[in-house]
């Protein structure tokens, strides 16, 4: 094929898919293995410094919070990012030291809540780097090819963009068209951390709601470790085969982490803690706030659960999900500042 243009920015998680392949079969078991472990025990063990990760979940929506807290605890470095709806997780993560590479799809933002004042200065000091971009769209290709074993996806997205000129694809001439057409490059993460409602402990996940990448993200990720609610019988799994949406084969770890997504939302089961959130964009505009957020919320507890017990404990877990049921109005700290309230200063109320 013809090549016609090329994007400048830089190609992170790719490899040949035949060499995936032989990865894969040499590194990864397709026995029914027990696989539950600590979520210090995965992090040690699948994460390592330098390595590309992607994580699941979509902006503040079922992110697996348990495994960032404990990738910024255990002091990762050099660490590059896939951010495509990456919020709140990269933002911790750029902030704190660990990821200091990002390829860009949506990153650099809370939603409606504002702007991520810690990572944007990371960025704009030059400690931390936007090394592509690409659209969301493109981004899910990126998986999709990946866990098809293909080396590329063609799409007429982003033809005759500036994001196509930052981004790390290709365009070249459709050998049956002779139109220009966009090559999107496949994307191989080294890790992937993924927190659903429940699994068993052989790594057979459910999802409840939308699922967003994850089901492309969890076959073209070389190691994923799940994050859980709670591990369930295999016998309940089996019971409902078609709900299962990432099949035991290709996971690595599989971890019981209740409310393992705070301070995000965990569809049908609690809502954001939006005065947590508010309380880290308060923070975390200057870098002596984000030290003393990582001292008093990572460092100084030893595991997610200390954590859970310091931001509110078993009262507001309980108070988030009578929020996310619709039983209990939540008034957002942005919105009572905005009617002259008192804004929210973190923890359960």
């Amino acid at each position: 094929m013809k090549l016609l243009e090329e994007g400048q920015g830089e190609l992170l998680g790719w490899h040949d898919p035949d060499e995936n392949r032989r990865w894969v079969l040499e590194n990864k078991s397709r026995k029914l293995e027990d696989k539950r472990c600590t979520v210090t025990e995965a992090v040690e063990r699948f994460v390592h410094d330098e390595d590309f990760i992607a994580s699941g979940g979509f902006g503040h929506v079922r992110v697996s919070m348990a495994v960032i807290y404990e990738i910024i605890r255990q002091a990762k470095r050099s660490l590059k990012m896939a951010g495509k709806t990456a919020v709140h997780d990269a933002d911790l993560l750029i902030a704190s030291g660990c990821v200091d590479q990002v390829e860009v799809a949506y990153t650099f933002g809370h939603e409606l809540r504002g702007l991520s004042p810690a990572s944007r200065r990371m960025v704009q000091s030059g400690r931390a780097k936007v090394v592509a971009e690409l659209s969301n769209a493109v981004y899910q290709w990126r998986f999709m090819a990946g866990m098809m074993g293909l080396p590329f996806l063609p799409t007429r997205n982003m033809l005759g963009t500036d994001t196509l000129r930052y981004s790390s694809c290709k365009v070249v001439e459709d050998p049956f068209t002779k139109k220009p057409i966009c090559l999107v490059p496949a994307c191989y993460p080294d890790v992937t951390f993924i927190h659903v409602p429940r699994a068993d402990r052989f790594g057979n996940c459910q999802i409840d709601g939308i699922v967003v990448e994850d089901f492309e993200l969890s076959r073209c990720a070389r190691r994923v470790i799940i994050t859980t609610e709670k591990i369930i019988p295999e016998e309940e799994i089996r019971a409902k085969p078609d709900n299962t949406v990432i099949p035991y084969f290709v996971v690595d770890a599989v971890v019981e982490v209740p409310f393992g997504s705070h301070p995000c939302e965990m569809p049908y089961l609690y809502y954001f803690d939006e005065e947590h959130i508010a309380e880290w964009l308060t923070v975390s505009k200057t870098d002596e706030g984000v030290s003393a957020y990582m001292d008093k919320y990572v460092h100084q507890v030893p595991d997610f659960a200390a954590y859970l017990e310091l931001v509110g404990g078993q009262s507001l877990m309980e108070r988030l999900g009578r929020i996310e049921r619709y039983e209990e109005p939540m008034v957002a700290p942005w919105r009572a500042s905005a009617k002259g309230g008192e804004k929210g200063s973190g923890g359960g109320k």
